[in-house]
């Protein structure tokens, strides 16, 4: 890794955008979890090194769990600047799972200490986060080097969060579904009910579905 925090390795490099301004300190957003049964929504803000880059950094949902582990080390280590939001179940049923994914991202730009000019958010909806101007980016996890940290570091946060709860309640299979509605977890909750980290607002069982999400 060069000082400037550009990564070189043997392998074709995944071309993502460095920036949407280069004039400007940016901070690329995203969220993990929104489409769980179980579970807080977690979200990352990250602002990376202008020359910043990396043959495995791209959407979290492209890499496996050991690519996303190694990646969140490297983006720890480089990022400018990274911060991490939260927002826990009863939260979700009360303002509804859009809005606590905004919030979450609010609070993980809190968490940054370094104050960007320019946030890129992943996905078509947001809310002005201290009059500094934003761009929403549908598939911007793909297209842009900060989103893709951002949705890797949501993603790992929120995996770490549900291996832990799920020494609490073993029985639903958080260390690995993380809260996704497989048909492991909804078999468990025909079979043990919900839990406090359920999400009430959710359709818990819907036997009319023919496909399950399935996430690794």
């Amino acid at each position: 890794m060069e000082n400037d925090g550009t990564m070189h390795a043997a392998g074709k490099i995944h071309r993502l955008k460095s920036c949407l301004n280069p004039d400007l300190t940016e901070a690329g957003c995203d969220e993990a979890g929104r489409g769980c049964l179980a579970g807080p929504v977690f979200a990352a803000a990250v602002i990376l090194p202008r020359r910043f880059n990396h043959p495995l950094l791209n959407d979290s949902k492209k890499l496996s769990p050991a690519q996303r582990a190694v990646m969140r080390k490297i983006i720890e280590e480089y990022a400018i600047d990274f911060g991490i939001g939260m927002m826990e179940a009863e939260v979700i049923d009360q303002i509804n799972i859009l809005q606590a994914s905004i919030l979450a991202m609010h609070n993980a730009l809190d968490n940054l200490h370094t104050l960007p000019q320019m946030i890129l958010v992943d996905g078509n909806r947001f809310r002005p986060y201290r009059n500094i101007p934003h761009r929403c980016i549908v598939g911007g996890d793909r297209l842009y080097r900060s989103i893709a940290a951002a949705s890797i570091l949501a993603k790992t946060y929120r995996d770490d969060y549900m291996t832990i709860i799920d020494s609490r309640y073993p029985c639903y299979g958080w260390k690995v579904n993380k809260g996704y509605p497989t048909p492991s977890h909804r078999q468990a909750i025909r079979t043990y009910g919900i839990t406090p980290f359920h999400r009430r607002s959710f359709r818990q069982l819907n036997d009319q579905l023919s496909l399950d999400f399935k996430e690794s």
